[in-house]
């Protein structure tokens, strides 16, 4: 790259653990996907992705506010309402027992199956997925319910016990309700959800937002400790690309619902080869070097006044 490049973010990304379940296997495709909101006039929300999510792997997906990143897993899910239109491609799922799967073309009943059995999805707002007038245990009892109608209510019982303590909220918070608990807990509960049914993926839209660092932090390392524990592939969306660098195997950056650049976390810090992921990287502060320098990237504070 000409005269090489040099992110405002001075600290080395974390890298997590080498991760034993990545494979070169596919997992997902999808193919010349594109989205539109049929409104007056047309809003093309996802245009022409083209990825291939690989076994084990977590994918981050980044991009400002608007770039298509909840559009796209949505639609993956077939998720999407009205007047959002998947317009062409296909999105195929690969099982691990062998078969391939076309989402877009499975019936109701057989989406109901699909979803939470092999992609489970943690949504935005983790006070407003849960029910706030039944208790956790028993939200996570329905999945069980719905999806599991051979267990017996002592199994079930049993396989909420654990899930809440693997993501560490206790299961004695079983009988709480929503508001009991802390925004992190929260999330956790989320987790445990869309981990119930043991599937081969998880959608993450922005798991992390509105909790301070510190919690962040904990999420963060609660699900590489699980994403190794269980081998599940993650789809991360946000739009912190800071925090996607240190979790990500790879990152998809997103601009106006095109993938703009897609490399391994460490190529895509060290070498950014689009000026908008050059521009993201570019938008974070320094956190080591000379008081003042990003301010000189930017104009003095006497010019921004």
């Amino acid at each position: 790259m000409e005269g090489g490049y040099e992110p405002a973010l001075h600290v080395e990304p974390e890298r997590p653990p080498v991760n034993d379940a990545l494979t070169d296997a596919p997992l997902l495709t999808v193919s010349g996907y594109s989205i539109v909101y049929d409104v007056e006039p047309p809003v093309q929300a996802v245009r022409d992705v083209t990825l291939t999510l690989h076994r084990g792997e977590i994918l981050g997906l980044a991009g400002e506010s608007g770039s298509g990143k909840t559009t796209l897993a949505y639609g993956i899910q077939r998720l999407l309402r009205p007047p959002a239109v998947i317009t062409a491609g296909s999105v195929v799922f690969h099982d691990e027992d062998g078969t391939h799967v076309d989402i877009n073309a499975l019936d109701v009943k057989a989406l109901q199956r699909f979803r939470w059995d092999k992609v489970s999805m943690v949504f935005q707002g983790a006070m407003n997925a849960l029910n706030p007038v039944a208790d956790i245990g028993s939200q996570l009892e329905d999945v069980f319910t719905v999806h599991r109608p051979g267990m017996r209510r002592r199994e079930r019982k049993a396989a909420i016990a654990e899930l809440l303590d693997l993501v560490g909220v206790g299961s004695e918070r079983a009988r709480s309700y929503a508001h009991e608990l802390s925004g992190g807990m929260r999330q956790r509960v989320m987790i445990a959800m869309a981990l119930a049914l043991r599937p081969q993926l998880m959608v993450m839209d922005e798991p992390t937002t509105a909790l301070d660092v510190l919690v962040q932090r904990e999420i963060l390392q609660k699900i590489s400790e699980l994403r190794h524990q269980f081998g599940f592939s993650v789809i991360f969306i946000t739009h912190d690309l800071p925090l996607l660098l240190e979790i990500s195997d790879r990152i998809a950056v997103m601009k106006d619902g095109a993938i703009v650049e897609l490399a391994t976390a460490e190529d895509l810090y060290r070498s950014p080869q689009h000026p908008y992921t050059r521009r993201l990287l570019s938008s974070f502060p320094s956190l080591t070097g000379a008081r003042g320098a990003y301010a000189g990237r930017t104009g003095s504070s006497q010019e921004n006044a």
